[in-house]
């Protein structure tokens, strides 16, 4: 997955250990893991700092909210983003269904085909 290297991507994951498995997976692929929020707030805050973001995975559920605040701000920088829910497509409201979806548990090739299919040009 070296043509992931250097993608900067934004991760919001509330459980600590999907967090850290995730972080490693990205770390792998040699993309620059941009910013880790583990609950709605700080991920806003965090993104207002972060000048640049190729690419977010976001959990549904942060904490018994919803990361949806996160995905508005995301998309209004045209940001693309990954959603990551044990509920699949189901687990996302219909307003953000046509956004790709990662099925908890994921598997590093599952999170490495995602990242590649929306952060590189179309060969």
């Amino acid at each position: 997955m070296n043509r992931l290297r250097g993608i900067k991507v934004f991760v919001v994951e509330d459980e600590s250990l999907v967090a850290m498995q995730l972080e490693d997976m990205l770390l792998d692929f040699g993309c620059d893991l941009v910013g880790l929020a583990m609950r709605v707030g700080r991920a806003m805050e965090m993104l207002a700092k972060v000048a640049e973001v190729d690419i977010a995975i976001l959990d549904v559920n942060i904490g018994g909210d919803k990361v949806y605040p996160v995905a508005d701000a995301l998309r209004a920088r045209a940001i693309p983003i990954i959603f990551a829910t044990g509920y699949g497509r189901a687990g996302v409201e219909p307003e953000w269904q046509s956004y790709d979806i990662l099925q908890k548990p994921y598997t590093s090739i599952e999170v490495g085909e995602k990242i590649a299919a929306l952060a590189l040009p179309a060969a």
